[in-house]
């Protein structure tokens, strides 16, 4: 059974009973779970695959905030309030499962659980930091340090504790993240992949060494 973070604290037999109470949603790569500026009706837990979270700037272009995986879950936000409308597009990038939460449900389990009121407002404080320690970067770093503090982060993400990570990502993905553009992402990781740190492939960067990664990121 997948691990949610949002469930921590209610025994097993809590759990069960309220997962068997969402609905299970599948999605294929590509899909989209939901636009930016949707009405927010419900909560998702992501039970299996990968999808990221795209907003439009005052440009009119797309960034790429941030990766999401098995565990993880979103749409809290819009559901603590009535009219609140999606802050972000929701994109699968791998075939996903979400089992969601009603506005009803979710706030019929604030009232037996308190403690997750505590969980929601400990996920909204992290996501809040990191956007501002992403400001900041973007403000005051290189955009080559940007790069590779994002494929660092992605790294981690896909690997876990293992030697190698294949990110399933394209390189317009990990430019937005970064804030920058596709060929300068590109000319980043061509450095990269010349000092022997990872090698490109069609739509997958594997970083073959991992700490010489994490030193540079530091």
């Amino acid at each position: 059974m997948t691990d949610f973070e949002l469930l921590s604290g209610l025994d097993p037999e809590e759990r069960r009973q309220l997962l068997s109470t969402c609905t299970p949603r599948r999605f294929r790569r590509r899909d989209i779970l939901c636009h930016e500026g949707d009405p927010g009706d419900c909560l998702h837990l992501i039970r299996s695959g990968r999808q990221i979270v795209r907003v439009t700037t005052p440009l009119g272009h797309t960034a790429t905030l941030s990766l999401m995986g098995p565990g993880d879950s979103w749409g809290e936000q819009a559901l603590l309030s009535p009219d609140a409308r999606r802050t972000a597009t929701v994109v699968a990038i791998e075939d996903s499962e979400t089992l969601t939460l009603s506005r009803e449900q979710l706030a019929r389990l604030r009232r037996e659980h308190p403690h997750i009121d505590r969980i929601i407002t400990a996920k909204l404080a992290a996501q809040v930091r990191r956007l501002s320690a992403m400001v900041l970067e973007a403000l005051y770093l290189p955009v080559d340090e940007r790069v590779v503090r994002r494929l660092a982060h992605l790294a981690r993400a896909y690997g876990g504790p293992n030697a190698i990570a294949d990110i399933k990502l394209t390189q317009d993905d990990l430019a937005s993240m970064a804030g920058t553009t596709r060929a300068t992402a590109n000319k980043v990781l061509r450095e990269l992949e010349d000092k022997g740190v990872l090698t490109l492939g069609r739509g997958t960067i594997t970083v073959t060494d991992r700490a010489t990664l994490e030193r540079a990121a530091r």
